[in-house]
This record gives C-alpha cells, sequence and structure tokens, in this order.
C-alpha cells in the first residue's frame, strides 16, 4: 500500500494548498494540490480536515492508477474531469 504524506503549504480565505507525496515500491512522486473551502465544505465535510481529505483523494486515485500517473499539479475540483465517479465515491460514508 502506498504511503501518502499531506503537508499544508498556504491557507487562506479562498483555500488550502498542500504538498502530497506518494511513495511505494522504493520510488515516490511529489504533487502539488489546490483545495477551494467551498470545496472542501461540499466535499469533504466528512473529514477531520482538509489533510484528511486530500488523503482519500489520493486513495481514489491510487485505486484508478499508478502514482507516477497522477499530475504533478492540480485542484481537487479538476479530479471529476477525469473521473466522472469521484464525487459519488468521495461523498458515500466509510
Amino acid at each position: 500500500m502506498a504511503r501518502i504524506d499531506v503537508r499544508r503549504t498556504s491557507d487562506d480565505e479562498r483555500g488550502f494548498g498542500f504538498e502530497v507525496t506518494v511513495g511505494e515500491g522504493g520510488s515516490r512522486s511529489v504533487h502539488q494540490v489546490t483545495l477551494s473551502r467551498a470545496d472542501h465544505d461540499e466535499l469533504g465535510a466528512g473529514s477531520d480536515s482538509p489533510e484528511a481529505f486530500v488523503e482519500s483523494c489520493f486513495r481514489f486515485l491510487l485505486d484508478r492508477e499508478p502514482k507516477e500517473s497522477i499530475l504533478s499539479r492540480f485542484d481537487v475540483r479538476d479530479i471529476g474531469r477525469y473521473f466522472p465517479e469521484f464525487r459519488d465515491e468521495i461523498l458515500r460514508p466509510r
């Protein structure tokens, strides 16, 4: 299983920025991710923190593609453009 480390790099009235490192099989990838407060309120309301929500997003992505295929820079909202089931899956209780 991949190790996902989420570090908050920014926090303002509009949203959050993160650096996410994914380690697996002796290699790692690094990603810059943004998350608006509105998206966190809507999609991540069940998460303990924005970091926990972003980690859930990466688990969703890693279930569908290797870490090397995940964009190096993106906004969480972009995930739904590539994976239409994202919204339903991320809102499903765990």
